[in-house]
């Protein structure tokens, strides 16, 4: 009997962030091995727009769960908070 797998906006970024890791590792060794510089700033360009886009996984999960809470409540901190977090998000 196989394992069961999660599914999921969590095992989805999780999907993501070990493919980045892959992508670092790849980093690492064509440093390693002197590549040619305007080979390794494009798979930084790639490692920068993945990150991003895990970012924004979050911030809709975030979205749809937890503010999603606070609206109904009517909880002006959790806006407040999501303005902040969106702030450090995009700067």
């Amino acid at each position: 009997m196989e394992p069961k797998k999660k599914s999921g906006p969590g095992n989805d970024i999780m999907i993501r962030l070990k493919r980045i890791e892959g992508q670092v590792k790849g980093l690492q060794r064509m440093l390693d091995e002197e590549k040619c510089c305007s080979d390794i700033l494009v798979q930084v360009a790639a490692v920068k727009a993945a990150i991003n886009k895990v970012g924004i996984m979050i911030f809709e999960e975030h979205s749809r769960t937890c503010l999603k809470d606070a609206l109904v409540t009517e909880n002006d901190k959790a806006l407040d908070d999501l303005i902040v977090l969106l702030n450090r998000f995009v700067h």
